[in-house]
């Protein structure tokens, strides 16, 4: 009987719909391990396929291509190389599932299907998926592995039913997003798990940016009684071969490497620079474009884009009109220099000047209100989007959670872009990362070991500048208060009283809900992206535009 193995734990980075190019990282990955020694490598959920491959799963010839992709794997296993479990979408007696293959000799050794279907935030498996039986140990090696798949281990059901079958070790491939509150969950869950069997834990989790969504790996080894034997570092591909024996009481895995949790900004500004750099180079889009006001969300914005893609793919456009005040004219051009990006100020005025003549017979007799300012926005939209089209270019957007939140915002005006790395942080947190930024350089970003704003930006009141004097604070209740009540409202869902009752003023709470449901048709219009909360905008919280519903 087999009294040691070696398994692999490979966290990589696939691409919905490339099934080519995920097959190639998984061929790589195995070649790496065999080089280790592994017996076994395991990927993560839905590797060849990508995941979430939301409606495209539901094409027959995706289908068709997936399975194909995991028999042509099947059969590089005669090599005498490791066996491999990956996952991949499969029709099966007319139903589709999401499944975990052994491939090993040559041939699919085993193939599972994923019990539990996530239905909920930003997971709709059942729209997609058929459920498949209770999963049954998988024999490998002399190790009878309980592959199970992601979902599968966050309710006790299918753990407790591969136990009683005869299984040794829990093998877990995931597609678990980031949530910057989410890895102690995921450990909890592990651990609750490994209590209910007496079973040790191989959790092995995809890494990347999927549209909205980033997967931050942080794979992980829990041996008995819950200790970490494994876990790899967060944000970035990796391949580890942990080394088990057989003793008295079972399978133990023997100590490894064990990567430090990140501090929650260092976490989620790794998240916001992940995602950026996989929207962009998985859309093969050549770099950025975006508007640099002097202000800190578009300060912090190109940042983000710099330590992504690097200095050379980030291009900064100064727009300033007649209320642009020489502070930011200032401290914009200073962002830029301190990122070493390409700088161009491109006055609105003219335009401004165009649109005042062009209206003014309609216009004629009301007086001055926030149109004429919307009309600012609206003409520096206009003058990206054209330097987008023209460069090629991707406009990265730079609002803030607070402002989506409250519809402070301009439709085709600052809510242009195809993405935004700030969609799902709070203004509050926009300085705490600025701070966090210009005191520290993350590992693999390609921005500059210094400081990327100068302290001003950071330190002044935050303004549109669309007429004199503005402050954000003429409109909007402070942010500490703003940010306090709305997380109440989105993240928590609390009723009014409930937020009230927290110290907050009802005239306040219930000036913000009204604002907050004001604005869905806008959220409905804005870009994609990074989702780093538990409820984000478009996934995770889907609101009605027509919505009658006040509450009290």
């Amino acid at each position: 009987m087999t009294e040691t193995s070696r398994i692999a734990l490979a966290q990589l980075n696939p691409k919905v719909g490339d099934i080519a190019g995920n097959l190639s990282r998984i061929r790589t990955a195995r070649v790496e391990a065999r080089a280790k020694g592994a017996d076994l490598v395991v990927t993560g959920e839905l590797g060849v396929s990508g995941y979430p491959p939301e409606d495209l799963v539901l094409k027959p010839a995706f289908q068709v291509a997936c399975r194909e992709a995991v028999e042509a794997l099947a059969r590089e296993t005669a090599d005498g190389g490791p066996a491999v479990i990956v996952g991949a979408p499969w029709l099966e007696e007319g139903r589709l599932h999401n499944g975990a293959f052994l491939l090993g000799e040559g041939r699919v050794l085993a193939a599972r299907f994923k019990y539990d279907l996530p239905n909920y935030g930003v997971f709709d498996e059942k729209r997609v998926f058929q459920p498949g039986p209770l999963l049954e140990p998988v024999a490998f090696g002399g190790l009878n592995i309980g592959l199970m798949i992601c979902e599968d281990l966050w309710f006790p059901t299918t753990a407790a039913h591969l136990r009683a079958r005869g299984a040794d070790l829990l093998v877990v491939p995931n597609g678990s997003p980031y949530e910057h509150d989410k890895i102690d969950q995921r450990l909890d869950i592990a651990r609750a798990r490994q209590r209910e069997t007496g079973l040790p834990i191989i959790y092995v989790n995809q890494v990347g940016g999927q549209d909205e969504l980033v997967f931050d790996g942080d794979s992980f080894v829990l041996d008995r009684g819950g200790a970490i034997r494994w876990r790899l570092p967060a944000f970035r591909e990796a391949v580890e071969v942990s080394e088990w024996r057989r003793g008295k009481e079972g399978w133990q895995c023997l100590p490894g490497v064990t990567t430090e949790s990140l501090p929650r900004l260092h976490s989620i500004y790794q998240a916001m620079v992940l995602g950026l750099r996989d929207y962009v180079r998985k859309n093969n889009f050549p770099g950025v474009i975006l508007g640099l006001s002097g202000g800190i969300d578009s300060a912090l914005s190109a940042a983000v884009a710099v330590d992504a893609l690097g200095p050379d793919k980030v291009r900064a456009v100064m727009m300033p009109s007649p209320y642009t005040s020489r502070e930011s004219l200032e401290d914009a051009a200073a962002c830029a220099q301190l990122l070493g990006i390409a700088y161009d100020v491109v006055s609105i005025e003219p335009a401004m000047r165009a649109f005042e003549g062009m209206l003014a017979p309609l216009f004629a007799g009301r007086q001055t209100d926030t149109t004429e300012e919307n009309i600012q926005s609206r003409a520096r939209g206009l003058t990206l989007m054209a330097l987008s089209n023209k460069l090629g270019h991707m406009l990265l957007t730079t609002g803030n959670k607070s402002e989506m939140s409250v519809g402070y915002a301009t439709l085709y005006g600052d809510m242009c872009g195809g993405y935004s790395v700030l969609k799902d942080i709070y203004k509050v947190t926009v300085f705490a990362l600025s701070r966090w930024r210009n005191d520290h350089q993350p590992a693999d970003c390609l921005g500059p070991a210094r400081a990327v704003m100068p302290e001003r930006v950071i330190s002044k009141p935050p303004s549109a500048e669309l007429k004199p004097d503005q402050t954000d604070q003429d409109t909007l209740p402070p942010y500490d208060i703003l940010d306090g009540i709305l997380t109440c409202l989105v993240e928590e869902e609390m009723a009014v009283d409930q937020i009230v009752a927290r110290g907050y003023d009802r005239a306040t709470v219930h000036r913000v809900w009204r604002m907050l449901d004001l604005a869905e048709y806008k959220r409905r219009q804005a870009p994609p992206g990074v989702k780093i909360s538990r409820r984000a905008f478009g996934r995770d919280r889907r609101y009605p535009i027509t919505n009658g519903f006040r509450p009290g």
